[in-house]
């Protein structure tokens, strides 16, 4: 399970790690997609309603945990590194023994929060049980939830991005087959729905734990690798919870930008969601980068091999640039039939072209962001990644779209161009740092 990613040449690293990832980002947007889908087919409007505020909820919590578990596979990766099995061993208990005090931590505070996180989501009354419903069961799987991705992070701060792979891909197909079960054959709803979601992600763990079990990792973990050591803890933290942070933070900002649109009106309001989506699958590139460029510095660092680490960055650089350009310059020409894909209005695929045509561009300067990142991370100071994220959502994105929505009633073009106005001045901070580090040397440390 263990791969060793501190020689050879680094551009097959990335691609060899990468693209298992850009896989697993895949089937986990499917996955989100599935319920949702599912339930249109056998449910009505309160039903799916119910559905898409409830996965819009775990979709915030998801990426928070997942961001804070970027905390761990940075410790495991410089520990695997630096050839130090009893720190990669101390790294992987105090992870176990950290998520699981915090998983049963949110499901307790979550359930009892459950109804006030509805009626803060503005849900429609018709939709409020329903979306109570849902997200009390998911609640309850939480630590289920938690217990993948940080089962995953694990594995990839070993260097293995293929077994949670398998695993998402396992959840995803019980997800949909549970779907059509619980929902079609036995019409529970959004019960079903949640049953689905929960039960796929159990399945999913007990195949990991199987693995792990299974596996010879060169790793072997005894009682004393589980017990809270504050160095070890303290490293996950340090890197994971800005990390996190900026993760809510993002989602956050997504939902203001749709009440934004949602006040110019219905078609408005439906463009700018269908564009969220399609730019949710074509950013699995830029979002990849992040956690590959994270792994693989931090095996690189942990050896010493600081170069290497630059190498990997500044590779993941010029792949997303230009993996940016091209499907940037292509949605000038494409945008309209791509939103088409998702409706037949005319109103609302003309709007929905021009927000798309002007966001798109976002795909580039995202990518520079997102592999500085997780530069950044690898070194520990994810804060930095925090940083620009928050100047870039604060002082361009929402401003941006509020003025451009108020100033420009009559397209979303404008509106759109917030996101990459936003992500520029991301890169500008980025490069900054990245050049300060440099010059203090910081990036031997």
């Amino acid at each position: 399970m263990e791969k060793n990613l501190t020689s050879g040449s680094v551009f097959r690293n990335i691609v060899y790690f990468s693209l298992p990832y850009l896989l697993s980002y895949f089937l986990q947007t499917l996955y989100g997609m599935a319920d949702l889908f599912i339930i249109g087919q056998f449910n009505g409007v309160g039903d799916i309603t119910a559905v898409s505020v409830g996965s819009q909820v775990m979709h915030m919590l998801t990426v928070m945990i997942v961001g804070l578990a970027m905390g761990s596979t940075v410790s495991i990766g410089k520990a695997i590194g630096a050839k130090h099995p009893e720190r990669a061993r101390t790294a992987i208990g105090n992870t176990v023994t950290l998520f699981l005090g915090v998983s049963v931590a949110c499901m307790a505070m979550l359930l009892l929060l459950v109804r006030p996180i509805v009626s803060l989501m503005s849900t429609p009354e018709e939709a409020v049980a329903g979306t109570v419903t849902y997200l009390t069961i998911c609640f309850v799987g939480i630590p289920f939830i938690t217990a993948y991705n940080i089962i995953s992070s694990i594995f990839r701060g070993l260097g293995d991005s293929k077994s949670p792979m398998y695993f998402i891909a396992v959840s995803c197909g019980a997800n949909i087959a549970l779907d059509y079960l619980f929902i079609g054959a036995f019409h529970m709803g959004t019960i079903g729905a949640a049953l689905g979601t929960t039960l796929s992600q159990t399945i999913s763990v007990i195949l990991a734990l199987t693995v792990v079990i299974r596996q010879k990792t060169g790793i072997k973990l005894t009682r004393e690798c589980f017990r809270p050591q504050r160095e070890a803890m303290g490293q996950i933290l340090r890197i994971g919870v800005p990390v996190a942070l900026q993760d809510g933070f993002i989602q956050v900002a997504f939902i203001v930008i749709t009440v934004i649109a949602n006040r110019r009106g219905l078609n408005d309001a439906a463009a700018v969601g269908i564009v969220e989506k399609i730019i949710g699958v074509v950013f699995l590139v830029p979002s990849t980068m992040l956690s590959t460029v994270s792994a693989l510095s931090a095996q690189n660092i942990g050896a010493g091999k600081h170069d290497r680490a630059a190498a990997t960055l500044r590779y993941a650089v010029f792949i997303t640039v230009g993996y940016g350009i091209a499907v940037s310059l292509a949605m000038q020409f494409l945008a309209a039939s791509v939103v088409g894909m998702f409706t037949e209005e005319e109103a609302v695929i003309l709007l929905g072209g021009q927000y798309l045509r002007g966001y798109i561009w976002d795909c580039i300067f995202a990518g520079i962001h997102f592999s500085f990142s997780g530069y950044f991370c690898a070194y520990g100071m994810s804060g930095i990644s925090f940083l620009h994220n928050f100047l870039s959502i604060v002082l361009v994105r929402i401003p941006g779209a509020f003025l451009a929505s108020k100033y420009f009633a009559d397209t979303l073009f404008p509106m759109g161009l917030a996101a990459p106005g936003g992500s520029l001045l991301s890169v500008l901070v980025c490069v900054a740092a990245y050049i300060w580090m440099r010059s203090k040397r910081l990036y031997t440390s």
